[in-house]
C-alpha cells in the first residue's frame, strides 16, 4: 500500500523522520492521557474537568486512526516495514481494527470516491447522517470482526476492572472517546466532504472553510478534503499549505477571469 496513488505535488515533500515522530508523539500523548484518567478520582474533580478530559482523551483517540490513514498512505515513513507496523499497532490500539481491511477500502475510497464502488459511501441517501454513519461502522464490523471487537473489548474491560480502575472512568476515558472519534472522522472526513457528490469535481469531495487552527480542532485537518484527495501522499499537517495554495491558485483564476470580460 506504499503511495499507491503517488503525489501529485512536487513543492510539499514528506519527510519520513518527521512523519514517524508525529505519530510515535500522538501514540506517547494517547498512553499517558489514558494512564493518567484511569486512575483519576472522578468525585473529586469538577464535573467541566471531566468533560475537558473526555474530548481531550477522544481528540488523541481520533489522533491514533490519523495515524492509521498516515500508514495507509505509506507517509508515516519510507521503511515500509516500520510504516506497516505503526500502522498495525495503531489499529490495534483505536478499536482492534484489521488494518489490511482499512488499507483496502481507503484505496478504493481515493480510486472511486463517493460512488457506488466506494466503501466509505451510502449510495442509497447521502445526506442522512445516521443511515450513512451506522452503513459506514457497519461496513468495519462485518463478519468475524464483531467478534473480534466485542471479545476483545470485554477482555479489555475485565482486565482494566482487575487493576481495580473505576468503571466510570473506564467508559469515560476509554469507551466513550471511541465512540466520540468515530463520530468525528465519520463528520468531517466522511460527511461533510463528499454528501454533495459533486459531479465536476473529480474528487467528488469538498474542503470546509474553516481556519489551520479550527481545522486542526475539528478533525487534524482532514475537512481540507478536497487537497487530501488531490495530494494524497501529502501528511495531515502539511494540508493547510496545500489549501492556501488552492485558495491563492483560485483567486488568481477569478482575476484572470475578471480581466478577459
Amino acid at each position: 500500500m506504499h503511495n499507491f496513488l503517488g503525489s501529485k505535488t512536487t513543492y510539499l515533500e514528506s519527510n519520513s523522520q518527521t512523519g514517524i515522530i508525529v505519530g510515535l508523539i500522538i501514540i506517547f500523548l494517547w498512553f499517558v492521557s489514558l494512564i493518567e484518567f484511569l486512575r483519576i478520582d472522578t468525585t473529586t474533580i469538577f464535573p467541566l474537568w471531566i468533560i475537558v478530559g473526555v474530548l481531550l482523551r477522544s481528540f488523541l483517540h481520533t489522533g491514533l486512526f490519523i495515524t492509521i490513514h498516515e500508514a495507509i498512505h505509506g507517509i508515516v515513513s519510507q521503511n515500509r516495514k516500520v510504516n506497516n507496523g505503526i500502522g498495525y499497532i495503531t489499529s490495534f490500539l483505536y478499536a482492534l481494527l484489521p488494518y489490511k481491511l482499512l488499507a483496502k477500502n481507503h484505496q478504493l475510497h481515493h480510486l472511486y470516491p463517493a460512488t457506488e464502488k466506494d466503501p466509505d459511501f451510502h449510495f442509497a441517501d447521502s445526506n442522512n447522517f445516521l443511515f450513512w454513519y451506522f452503513s459506514f461502522m457497519k461496513e468495519y464490523q462485518k463478519g468475524k470482526q464483531a467478534w473480534v471487537l466485542l471479545i476483545g473489548m470485554t477482555v479489555v474491560y475485565w482486565t482494566f476492572v482487575g487493576l481495580h480502575i473505576s468503571p466510570s472512568n473506564i467508559f469515560l476515558f476509554w469507551v466513550i472517546p471511541i465512540l466520540i472519534s468515530s463520530l468525528q472522522l465519520f463528520t468531517f472526513g466522511i460527511f461533510l466532504p463528499h454528501r454533495q457528490q459533486d459531479q465536476g469535481n473529480l474528487h467528488r469531495a469538498r474542503s470546509n472553510n474553516y481556519s489551520a487552527f479550527w481545522s486542526f480542532i475539528a478533525c487534524y485537518h482532514f475537512g481540507y478534503h478536497w487537497e487530501h484527495h488531490q495530494y494524497p501522499n501529502l501528511p495531515w499537517y502539511k494540508l493547510p499549505m496545500a489549501r492556501q495554495e488552492s485558495i491563492n491558485f483560485r483567486q488568481e483564476q477569478d482575476v484572470v477571469a475578471s480581466i478577459k470580460k
